[in-house]
């Protein structure tokens, strides 16, 4: 008979602790509490001054029992401060969470409460079928209703604002932008990626490109900014119309939605669309390519899994020579922000 050895080495077995576990187990509790501030408007409050609990909670119509521990459960995840019983926004919730501000990212998280956050429980049966787990199960089908629903459309887009905000700031220091004249964001959605450009750059012209009915919130959007004069919306669908053309185009957000054969055939679209020394950056939260770093691109997989029929993400690896395959020289990929990185390709 062979003797059972035991799982780990009791020295292991003392220093080891569930603690990692549990954390991440229960993740998703401090995940909605965050969602549910922005819901309720909690930062946007806050951007006028600290506030006691009961002014905070009045102001938010947040019911006394839970308020104390709702607010005090911010502070200990770093999204509140708190000084002699007042709250007040940290330095970066004050700037990306405040929706006054042309910083604000919060529209992102208001699409993921109001939509992924539900779709993500069926995460086991997407893996187990494969097959998206969103309005698709009851035959519905979110673009379709969205892009014929005003309101939905511009929450959608206000949200693709915020997923992009950090990656549309770092990229206008990224690229020279003094050797180009004119970008065409492919996908535009608001407008955020080339209003930073041009409000960065005061040389550069171009616009945005998508279907026709995001064209009167691109052009609100610009237009807040002034840049109307500088920035025109492209109508078009970029399967089926030829790609506008610009010294540099951008896909950001865009690749991870597709399957391989859409991927290649809308990077070659680019490339006919690009004049010669013409860039191409596409932008994603590119997997690192030993796929053991970056959780949030292998999370944005999982999440194209749920919400498309054939969408992954990729690493940077796969990327360049999607590019390459497609005539693109000298092609590298750069961190951005956050879990964001770009790949270049030069015509």
């Amino acid at each position: 008979m062979v003797a059972e050895l035991p799982l780990t080495e009791p020295m292991q077995a003392e220093t080891l602790s569930p603690d990692g576990l549990l954390q991440l187990g229960f993740a998703y509790w401090g995940s909605k509490a965050m969602l549910s501030a922005v819901e309720l408007g909690l930062f946007s409050a806050l951007a006028r001054g600290p506030l006691s609990a009961e002014q905070l909670a009045g102001r938010l119509g947040v019911h006394p029992r839970s308020a104390r521990d709702f607010f005090d459960a911010l502070v200990s995840l770093g999204m509140l401060s708190r000084r002699d019983g007042r709250y007040a926004n940290t330095p970066e919730t004050d700037l990306y969470l405040d929706e006054a501000k042309p910083t604000y990212v919060g529209g992102v998280f208001q699409l993921s409460t109001e939509r992924l956050y539900g779709f993500w429980g069926s995460l086991t049966e997407a893996l187990r079928t494969g097959k998206p787990q969103n309005e698709i199960k009851d035959g519905g089908n979110f673009f379709e209703v969205g892009y014929r629903d005003p309101d939905l459309l511009r929450q959608f887009l206000y949200g693709m604002t915020g997923v992009s905000m950090g990656a549309a700031m770092a990229l206008a220091e990224k690229i020279p932008w003094e050797q180009y004249r004119t970008v065409i964001d492919i996908g535009c959605a608001q407008g955020c990626l080339p209003v930073q450009l041009a409000r960065r750059h005061s040389h550069l012209t171009g616009g945005g490109f998508d279907l026709s009915p995001v064209g009167p919130v691109f052009e609100e959007y610009v237009s807040s900014f002034d840049l109307e004069d500088r920035l025109r919306f492209h109508p078009g669908d970029f399967f089926a119309d030829p790609l506008p053309s610009a010294d540099v185009l951008v896909m950001g957000h865009i690749l991870h939605d597709w399957d391989l054969g859409q991927k290649q055939l809308l990077i070659g679209k680019a490339y006919d669309a690009l004049p010669p020394g013409g860039l191409l950056v596409v932008y994603d939260g590119v997997i690192d390519d030993d796929r053991q770093e970056n959780s949030f691109g292998l999370l944005m997989s999982l999440n194209m899994l749920i919400e498309t029929p054939g969408g992954f993400d990729y690493t940077g690896a796969d990327c360049r020579g999607w590019l390459a395959a497609a005539g693109f020289r000298d092609c590298y990929v750069e961190r951005l922000a956050g879990p964001d990185s770009m790949v270049v390709g030069i015509k």
